[in-house]
């Protein structure tokens, strides 16, 4: 006991990590009880540090080890680990087209492996990571979706509520707006056309040609139909777009 009481006191030890690596039984009425006592402001932002530090393991092609998510995210949160773990999954998958996979199931260590439509070209994988391409294709389905043309601001605030934010440093994006609105621009996955007799000045995103070879609107609007669990022809202008695309 009283090694323990020291080990708590001069920070994490051996035995700590042993600690960590277990994760109490509960049920889901258990975890349930347990997330009324916290706010959901307090959630949200685990979800959001979860987000990232998965991201930036995945950047650096790092296995990811349980003991590191609760012993460096999750800390005192450990009794709504599932419900965390649940929600940032769900983020990966809809933003960034992601998903979280275990690899071995005695360590508990996993890896995140892409859920995007395949693309073509060599291009695409040299010029953006991983993360990028997900964000790109989010952005992709987005104007697709509205009819393969979204104001500016409808971008932005589909992003905000996706917890990437354009005036913010992203730390896997960095700048944001500076990324959608230069370098996919540059690269012409984007394009960005000005909207006549507007003040201030509004803008309009459009696929960019090269967007337009790499992949297909069929590809786009499956990866929208597996996010939402939906089937492509429950929108039907879209699924006739995209057939006559294909």
């Amino acid at each position: 006991m009283s090694q323990r009481k020291r080990s708590r006191g001069s920070g994490l030890t051996q035995g700590d990590d042993e600690d960590f690596s277990v994760l109490p039984t509960q049920s889901p009425s258990q975890v349930q009880r347990n997330l009324e006592s916290r706010s959901q402001e307090e959630i949200d932002r685990k979800v959001t540090e979860l987000v990232q530090f998965l991201l930036v393991k995945d950047q650096k092609k790092i296995p990811i080890k349980r003991v590191d998510i609760l012993k460096k995210v999750i800390r005192e949160y450990k009794d709504v680990y599932s419900e965390i773990v649940n929600r940032a999954g769900r983020t990966l998958q809809q933003v960034f087209g992601l998903q979280m996979v275990e690899i071995d199931t005695k360590h508990h260590i996993y890896i995140l492996t892409s859920t995007l439509p395949r693309v073509e070209g060599e291009n695409l994988k040299q010029d953006i990571q991983t993360a990028k391409l997900g964000l790109l294709i989010v952005i992709l389905s987005f104007i697709f979706m509205k009819g393969n043309s979204a104001k500016d601001s409808a971008v932005w605030e589909f992003l905000r509520r996706l917890r990437v934010h354009p005036g913010e440093k992203h730390e896997v994006f960095g700048d944001v707006k500076k990324l959608v609105t230069e370098e996919l621009v540059r690269q012409k996955y984007l394009e960005v056309t000005p909207i006549p007799l507007t003040d201030p000045p509004e803008f309009n995103f459009q696929w960019g040609p090269r967007a337009a070879k790499e992949t297909s609107k069929k590809d786009i609007l499956s990866f929208v139909a597996k996010v939402q669990k939906k089937e492509p022809s429950f929108w039907i202008s879209q699924y006739n777009e995209a057939k006559a695309n294909a």
